[in-house]
This record gives C-alpha cells, sequence and structure tokens, in this order.
C-alpha cells in the first residue's frame, strides 16, 4: 500500500517518477488564466483565517457542501468562519475521487506542511496550524512567491482602470508580473436587461457616444488600445457555444438600437450580434498580436429559487451539451478568409467536444505559431485526473501535445497554484506510461523538451510575454 499523497502521488511507473522529479517538478508557472483580485495583490492581503482563504468564493467547495446536506448559513451564509471550516472538513472526508480532495491536501501540504487528512475529527487542529501560518508567515505575495510564479493574468472588464495593475507595476518590491486580461461579455450581450446601463458606462470610459454597431467598435477599440499598453495580451469570452449567424450593418445597428431602449431580442437578433461581435474582436486580437480564450458550453444559473437569493456565479452551473461545431468551424473560416484569425484557445465544458476541437484545430493552423489554435487545459468540471487525461490524450490523438500550453488555475484563491503539480503529476503520468509501454523512445533530451514545454515554455513561446 502506498502512503497517502506521498512524493510519488499519482506517478505510477519510474518514467513518470522521472519526468516529473527530473523536469515538471520545479518549473515555473505562468497562469494565464485566473479569477483573483489585484487589489489583494497590490495591498498584498492577509488573511485572518484558513476559511477566508478556502470558503471564500468557491463554488467547487460550496457545490459539495450542499451535496453533503450542509445548510447554507455554513457555506455562504453568517454563521462563523471556525464553524464553516468544520462543516468543510466533515465534507471533506467524504469526497472520495473527487480532486477536491486532492487540491485541499497539497494545498496543506505545501504551504502549511499538514501530512495529515482533513476530516471532521482533525478540523481543530488543521484550523489552528493554518491560522498561526496565515498570521505569521503568509500573504498574498508571498504566497505567489513560494509557488513559483513568474507572471499571472488577471479577468479584467474593458471599462476597468486597471488602477491596480498599474500600482503593482510599478512596484518595485515585487517582481512577478500581474496584467490584465480583457473580458467584454458585458459589451457583447445584448440581450440582458442591464445591457443599456453597461454601454452608458462603456460609452463615459472610452469617451464615444455609442449609438450604433460602428461606434460600439470605435470604443472597443480604444479600450483595446488601452489594454494593451498595460501589458494585456490575451482575452476570454464566456460563450454558450461558438456560434455563426452573420448579418448586415443595417440589421446590426437595428439590434443595437433595441438592446439600448431595452427592447426584446430575439434569440435569432442575439445570435446574429455577437457573431458579429466576436468577428470584430477576433480581428483586433489579430491586429494586436493577443491570444483569444474561449470558454463554452456552460448552462449558468441553475435553480431559480436559490439564484434568486444569491445571484449569479454561486455554484449553480452545469455542462451544457449543444454545440454545433459547424457554426464554429465557419466562424473560424470566415476570419481566415481575410487571413485574420488571432491565436485562439478553445475550452469546452462538455467532454465529448474534445474531438470536435480537435479536429477544427487542424483545419486552421499557421506557420506563424507553432499550435496557434489551441485546446485549452481541461476545464472546470473536467479539471480531474479522468478529464485532464481525457484531454491531453485526445490532443495527442488529433493534434501536436508538444506544443499545448498547458495548465491555468481559473482560481479565485491564491492557494490554487498547486493545481499546476497536480496537472504536471498527471501529464508526467501519461506520458511516462507511453514511455514504459514502448510507445516513445526513452529519448531524454526529447521528453525533457517536452515536459518543460507543456510546463511552462510553450506558454512563455506562445503569448510573447517577457520573461
Amino acid at each position: 500500500m502506498k502512503q497517502f499523497m506521498d512524493k510519488d502521488f499519482l506517478l505510477s511507473t519510474e518514467s513518470a517518477q522521472n519526468l516529473f522529479h527530473q523536469y515538471a517538478e520545479h518549473m515555473p508557472i505562468l497562469d494565464y488564466h485566473c479569477h483573483i483580485n489585484p487589489r489583494e495583490i497590490a495591498e498584498d492581503r492577509k488573511f485572518d483565517n484558513i476559511t477566508q482563504v478556502w470558503l471564500g468564493g468557491d463554488h467547487y467547495k460550496w457545490r459539495q457542501m450542499r451535496s453533503n446536506g450542509i445548510d447554507e448559513k455554513y457555506i455562504t451564509g453568517d454563521s462563523t468562519d471556525r464553524e464553516k471550516f468544520q462543516k468543510w472538513a466533515e465534507t471533506l472526508e467524504k469526497l472520495i475521487g473527487n480532486p477536491l480532495y486532492h487540491w485541499s491536501h497539497l494545498e496543506l501540504q505545501r504551504y502549511f506542511g499538514y501530512t495529515g487528512h482533513l476530516c471532521g475529527e482533525t478540523a481543530e487542529e488543521v484550523w489552528n496550524l493554518c491560522n498561526e501560518q496565515l498570521h505569521s508567515k503568509w500573504s498574498v505575495r508571498s504566497l505567489i512567491k513560494a509557488s513559483n510564479v513568474t507572471l499571472i493574468c488577471t479577468t479584467d472588464d474593458p471599462v476597468d482602470s486597471l488602477e491596480w495593475h498599474k500600482k503593482i507595476a510599478e512596484d518595485p518590491t515585487f517582481d512577478v508580473q500581474v496584467l490584465p486580461a480583457w473580458r467584454p461579455d458585458k459589451a457583447m450581450n445584448v440581450e440582458k436587461p442591464d445591457y443599456a446601463s453597461y454601454l452608458a458606462k462603456l460609452s463615459q470610459t472610452s469617451g464615444v457616444q455609442i449609438r450604433d454597431f460602428a461606434s460600439l467598435k470605435e470604443a472597443l477599440s480604444n479600450r483595446l488600445d488601452f489594454f494593451h499598453s498595460m501589458g494585456c495580451r490575451v482575452s476570454d469570452h464566456a460563450l454558450e457555444y461558438v456560434m455563426y449567424v452573420p448579418a448586415s450593418d443595417a440589421e446590426l445597428d437595428a439590434i443595437l438600437a433595441k438592446g439600448i431602449s431595452g427592447g426584446p431580442i430575439t434569440r435569432d437578433e442575439e445570435l446574429k450580434f455577437k457573431t458579429a461581435f466576436m468577428l470584430f474582436v477576433a480581428k483586433q486580437y489579430n491586429r494586436l498580436g493577443w491570444a483569444m480564450q474561449i470558454h463554452y458550453g456552460c448552462k449558468r444559473d441553475n435553480n431559480a429559487y436559490m439564484y434568486q437569493q444569491m445571484g449569479p456565479d454561486t455554484g449553480f452551473d452545469c455542462i451544457n451539451n449543444y454545440a454545433p461545431s459547424a457554426q464554429m468551424a465557419d466562424f473560424l473560416n470566415a476570419l481566415s478568409a481575410t487571413n485574420e484569425i488571432p491565436k485562439t484557445i478553445l475550452y469546452s465544458l462538455n467532454p465529448n467536444d474534445d474531438a470536435s476541437i480537435g479536429t477544427i484545430l487542424g483545419c486552421f493552423q499557421d506557420p506563424t505559431v507553432q499550435g496557434r489554435l489551441q485546446q485549452g487545459s481541461a476545464w472546470w468540471f473536467n479539471d480531474h485526473k479522468q478529464g485532464m487525461t481525457a484531454q491531453m490524450t485526445s490532443l495527442a490523438n488529433l493534434g501536436c501535445l508538444g506544443n499545448f500550453i498547458g495548465m491555468l488555475t481559473d482560481s479565485r484563491s491564491f492557494l490554487s497554484y498547486t493545481r499546476h503539480e497536480y496537472f504536471r503529476r498527471i501529464m508526467c503520468e501519461l506520458v511516462g506510461g507511453w514511455v514504459e509501454n514502448g510507445e516513445y523512445p526513452n529519448d531524454q533530451k526529447a521528453l525533457k523538451e517536452i515536459v518543460e514545454g507543456i510546463c511552462y515554455k510553450n506558454a512563455v513561446r506562445y503569448f510573447g510575454f517577457n520573461l
């Protein structure tokens, strides 16, 4: 019987162990997509207790606590942080086979030196240990530095001032780059009831009065150039699916006018507007040399009763299995017609889309960038051993795994950098298995390049960051 989560955790062969310990284990981290707050980095926030780090906004944990029958007051309600931690510990011990069990214990091991296992009975011991170190040792910046992170891309709206990014960049005491990433969903979602109020903010921030689709594009271009001046090199989009329903300029102006006036937007109008929006910004990304991330395949904010009480992004999302791959191909083909496909990373929440993504990528690669079109790392509900293995296996089957840009945290927690270690162990187990099975030679020079590339170097090259 192996020891619980020992140094060879998830590494079952000699080849896997060598790949991880020789090459992957000590590679830096480039976290090119996350949801952490740049203000907390600028102010070097310190946390009062482990609950603030672990449960303050982590809908992964919230979902499992609800699955364990925990009352909402111990999840997002007004109970004490100690009570919330206790309920999480009592839930965690039941999560056999769940990645949260591994993530949580990796965080306890790496940051707090705790090698036991957290459960209801050990909660008091772990609570005291973590809190003492959070008070005496850890702050946001020290956690980032200890994790060997070189660059972080946050997620930022076009109307954001980016003031905290500026303060971090001007601080000579902190050498980790913290760059903005462009997330323009609110500018695209013409069907939303608050769309007009958002456009008013965008008009004010950009200095362009938005009256039609042309002026919307002008406003967005102004903000894109500002983000670029602040070091932004990547965008992110949350789409139901990648649609392609072309429309005329007159149609787009009429749809936008309805959105501004608060009139009802039909489904066909929504799809036409979003298609045009995405085509425009994609061409801008190509002009600027940015990468475009597209996350799709999620049905958000289910459970009307809980949504009315808690609002969005509180743990009530699920996989959407409607994603017509033909429309994604048509969207990319429309950009290809003028040779304006930007560097593109595609993530689907539905693992059944792995193969369709893999085949679409192969249609639009070009020699200007190795792996110009990428399948993103296993996302959200796929962010576990089976999901990561399936995503990398599919990518290897249909594409060029050696050019894969690897892992990201996609997290709001400053302890989540251990997810890179989790990913790297799984990747080395997969690659090492192929070596052990005679499916790839034991060529250490080639394997080193592949493993170090997927861990870090491919992303540095792909995004063009100065590291």
